[in-house]
């Protein structure tokens, strides 16, 4: 990970922590292009959390929007998350 990335969770982090009372809900918003096993990789990561998924294809098809709610532990495990998907070819969080 590079120091601009190490950066940008450290400061997420901070904030997340300093304005969640945790466990909380969060919502995590992702686009990727439109590949089905992409988009099964990023459902796999949140199986058995009770997080609720929905993905909404662009106009072209081209690319997916994946929007999922689900209840983090803590401001680490949001970060964690983010990071374990961020392998995911081609996703970009928003």
């Amino acid at each position: 990970m590079d120091k601009k990335t190490e950066d940008f969770y450290a400061r997420l982090k901070e904030e997340l922590t300093n304005s969640t009372l945790w466990p909380s809900e969060y919502l995590y918003k992702f686009i990727m292009p439109s590949d089905v096993h992409s988009i099964a990789k990023v459902e796999a990561a949140f199986n058995d959390m009770g997080a609720v998924i929905t993905t909404q294809q662009s106009k072209t098809g081209k690319f997916t929007s994946i929007s999922i709610s689900v209840t983090m532990a803590s401001a680490q495990s949001v970060i964690d998350k983010y990071i374990e998907v961020s392998d995911i070819e081609g996703i970009i969080s928003l």
